[in-house]
């Protein structure tokens, strides 16, 4: 009964194509993982300069206030306007 149990490696574990199929599925998922993030722009966060420069462009806030809050940012930071 020598076949029943080693048929010449056919049936030793999983298959060469069955190791080449699971690798391409590896490697798939890993790619689709990786560019699925790599496409977020906001990934970088905005800075307190960039939110204000932000708000007064939608109107959120007025010129007055974006240059009182902006003066602020600036002294708490050691920034020179």
């Amino acid at each position: 009964m020598p076949g029943l149990f080693y048929d010449g490696g056919y049936m030793m574990g999983m298959h060469g194509l069955g190791w080449l199929v699971l690798l391409v599925l590896l490697a798939g998922v890993f790619i689709f993982g990786r560019s699925r993030y790599a496409d977020r722009e906001d990934d970088r966060r905005e800075t307190p300069h960039e939110v204000l420069r932000r708000r007064l462009a939608r109107g959120e806030i007025t010129v007055a206030e974006y240059e009182e809050r902006k003066a602020l940012l600036d002294r708490d930071s050691g920034r020179s306007a």
